[in-house]
């Protein structure tokens, strides 16, 4: 039992680690880090399309690890 727990929990660490890095970034360029994306400032939209799905599957992998990361701290 707890090497199926272990090894699931290391695949949806992997998974959390690509799905984090196939996120788009905020920021265009270094110079909005500086000037701080004033052209954004009004323009704030509501992901959509792929950015959106990333965004539900990191949040639904993270809170899958939290839990199988309580129950084997439970169990064993």
């Amino acid at each position: 039992m707890y090497d199926i727990l272990l090894t699931l929990m290391l695949i949806l660490s992997v998974f959390i680690i690509i799905v984090i890095a196939m996120q788009p970034t905020k920021t265009q360029s270094a110079s909005n880090a500086f000037l701080g994306g004033a052209s954004q400032l009004f323009g704030k939209q509501k992901a959509r399309g792929f950015e959106a799905v990333l965004i539900k599957t990191t949040v639904v992998c993270l809170i899958l690890f939290f839990i199988l990361a309580l129950v084997m701290t439970r169990l064993f």
